[in-house]
């Protein structure tokens, strides 16, 4: 069965039902992925870029007497927190596509959107060869945007009480396999899966301790987003589950830099009777994969999108929440930019963000 045997059908419902015709109803369906030389793209040859390297965006200045409790470091200094780290890699031709900033979601780091676990390429490298500059974030206290010690100091040096640690977890590999939805339960796999479990040992090794319980308000990622996305002049804002909601508070802080939103599988979207102003006319596109009707965790977050959506588009947005199934799509996890399809997936995404969002100017 093609996987976009759906497409027409459910277009034709949505336009009888008065919700208007999706944009990726007018697109075709997605394409085992070629390099121009016909070859696969997983050995699309030799890339050539024009500019990489690495920057900061975001962080503080912070005072502590609690930064240290060893002998050859002093505690009392100054020290650089809550900053996020961005790698980049432009294109040569770059013809007007827009820089795409890619934020990874719980107990992860940027290696979200790198090399599969499987050695596929990832979507970074695959949205790269489509001509768009990529910008790949480590998100604050994660990854090399690091936390710092000094609530963990205060306590172990008795300047505060236990109950002022911060919070941090990690997420087992047990309770992961249902978070990601690889199946029901930990080791039963869904029907159809397209993860590649076969990797699972080398998935496993990408996650990490999580601060995002710890971090102050304003979220500094949020906060980092908002600055990057004004550097760029004109991104759009590429994120995953946790933090799935942060482009939107960007755009809430602050519209300027950004052109466009796509939200994967989002831990939350905004609530339906909240402010949409901050999304008048910002083209949004929520993005879920497959199996969330059997999650008790994904279900309602996706049902609380649509009313955002519906919300959203009552008051001038453009926000539109595509459901791989429901188009004929079967099989994706929660990470479904590391799927065996993950590339037919960013080179739809990478259509719509050519046709919903359009050129740089």
């Amino acid at each position: 069965m093609p996987r976009f045997s759906l497409f027409a059908g459910l277009a034709a419902l949505l336009t009888a039902l008065g919700l208007g015709t999706p944009a990726w109803s007018q697109m075709p369906a997605p394409t085992p992925v070629q390099s121009p030389t016909g070859a696969p793209a997983s050995d699309a040859g030799p890339l050539t870029i024009a500019r990489q390297g690495s920057f900061f965006v975001g962080g503080r200045t912070l005072r502590s007497d609690t930064l240290s409790t060893v002998p050859a470091y002093a505690a009392s200094g100054t020290i650089t927190v809550d900053q996020v780290y961005v790698r980049f890699q432009e294109p040569v031709d770059m013809a007007g596509r827009r820089p795409l900033v890619l934020v990874h979601g719980c107990c992860l780091t940027g290696k979200t959107w790198e090399t599969t676990p499987d050695g596929r390429m990832g979507w970074d490298e695959f949205l790269l060869r489509r001509g768009h500059p990529i910008y790949v974030v480590d998100q604050a206290w994660r990854g090399r945007s690091a936390a710092h010690p000094t609530t963990i100091n205060a306590v172990r040096t008795g300047r505060a009480a236990a109950d002022t640690l911060p919070t941090v977890f990690a997420a087992g590999q047990e309770d992961a396999w249902t978070i990601f939805r690889f199946g029901p339960r930990h080791s039963d796999t869904f029907p159809g899966l397209l993860f590649p479990t076969e990797a699972l040992e080398e998935f496993w090794k990408q996650m990490v301790p999580d601060w995002n319980l710890a971090v102050p308000t304003p979220h500094p990622s949020v906060v980092g987003l908002s600055e990057l996305a004004r550097r760029l002049d004109g991104a759009v804002l590429i994120s995953h589950s946790q933090s799935g909601i942060h482009p939107f508070q960007a755009a809430a802080m602050r519209r300027e830099g950004i052109a466009g939103i796509v939200s994967i599988e989002p831990g939350a979207c905004p609530a339906a009777d909240g402010d949409m102003t901050p999304y008048a006319g910002l083209p949004v596109l929520v993005l879920w994969g497959d199996f969330v009707e059997e999650s008790s965790r994904w279900a309602p977050r996706l049902s609380a999108c649509r009313d955002f959506a519906r919300a959203a588009n009552a008051q001038g947005g453009k926000v539109e929440i595509a459901v791989l199934p429901e188009m004929g799509i079967r099989g994706n996890s929660h990470m479904l930019m590391q799927d065996r399809n993950s590339l037919e997936l960013a080179g739809w995404l990478a259509d719509w963000i050519a046709r919903s969002v359009g050129p740089r100017g």
